[in-house]
């Protein structure tokens, strides 16, 4: 690891002018499950790590300001997990925190760290570098080992996939950020925190390099039915193949809106329009379920050795549709 300089915040006032201008010169330590092990790698050198962890501002699962529950950027996926207010109102985040990771992780990574968690793909891990392309622009993804990587928009350059579980369940949940940096403070839906880059000079946020995240804002859920499904080769620590998740809102007994997201299939969390429009207005059942599955992957494409996710990422809207709507 090579050195770097250290800063200690107190207070959320203090992190900005700390911050860097360009990506690469300074990073934000929270849990540093990611971040140190990237540094180890080498695969990013920072001049400067702002540590948060002093910072009480960013702890903890509150109530407000306005309905529904906030998340400090610093709770870990442990406590998220055994929360009794968000097993009571946001049970499949419950679900998926507590899922997540090994105990060991989860005790330690924190919700804003892993919305910011760089990608998985194992070329950027072995210092390919984000979009993974040789000299000549090629991309190695393309050329290679794809098993892993994005069905969904995947018409390139960016190939990974988005690593987070709980973002895809967070965004069906409608939830928003709260982002602090040089520019103020400014407020965005989840889904639109999460981007495709297109250069090496990008990150795959809406985060630029003079801001960091301070909350996460989640909508009241009471009249929701939400689930989540992962299909992953083993139940201990392991990385999804795919996952989904689902937020139904009830009128007797039709759905009247959906949010159906997928993760792990592309490099942001899907959010399924086509998927939502097969739902509503229609009651939720086996043929229902099938076919807002099958249009969640009408426009999926194999990179080669990666079609099996294809399938997959059906089965795991399928499930996640009839498990929220009580059918599983």
């Amino acid at each position: 690891m090579r050195a770097f300089e250290y800063a200690s915040p107190k207070t959320k006032d203090q992190v900005v002018p700390l911050l860097g201008r360009n990506w690469g010169e300074v990073e934000v330590l929270a849990g540093g499950t990611d971040l140190l092990s990237l540094m180890k790698d080498e695969i990013i050198t920072p001049k400067r790590l702002v540590n948060i962890k002093e910072i009480e501002d960013l702890r903890g699962v509150t109530r407000g300001p306005g309905p529904g529950l906030r998340f400090g950027a610093l709770v870990t996926l442990a406590e998220i997990g055994r929360n009794e207010g968000v097993q009571a109102e946001l049970p499949a985040l419950a679900v998926a925190a507590a899922d997540a990771a090994s105990p060991q992780i989860r005790n330690m990574a924190t919700l804003g760290g892993n919305l910011c968690q760089r990608p998985r793909c194992w070329y950027f891990r072995t210092g390919k570098g984000l979009l993974a392309q040789d000299k000549h622009g090629s991309s190695l993804v393309l050329m290679g080992d794809n098993r892993y990587h994005a069905i969904l928009g995947n018409s390139g350059p960016a190939y990974f996939v988005s690593p987070s579980t709980v973002a895809p369940v967070l965004i069906a949940y409608a939830a928003k950020v709260h982002i602090m940096g040089l520019q103020g403070t400014r407020e965005i839906p989840l889904e639109k925190f999460f981007v495709i880059p297109t250069s090496e000079l990008e990150r795959e946020h809406d985060l630029k390099p003079t801001e960091f995240i301070t909350e996460i804002l989640v909508p009241p859920a009471r009249n929701v039915r939400a689930a989540q499904y992962e299909v992953r080769q083993k139940e201990a620590f392991d990385w999804p193949y795919a996952t989904a998740a689902v937020a139904l809102t009830m009128s007797s007994n039709k759905v009247e809106s959906a949010r159906v997201v997928l993760g792990h299939v592309a490099p942001i969390p899907w959010l399924s329009n086509e998927a939502a429009q097969v739902l509503t207005g229609r009651p939720i059942t086996a043929a229902t379920a099938e076919q807002a599955a099958q249009a969640a992957v009408a426009n999926a494409k194999s990179l080669g050795r990666n079609a099996q996710k294809i399938h997959l990422a059906r089965v795991a809207v399928k499930r996640a549709i009839l498990k929220a709507g009580g059918l599983a």
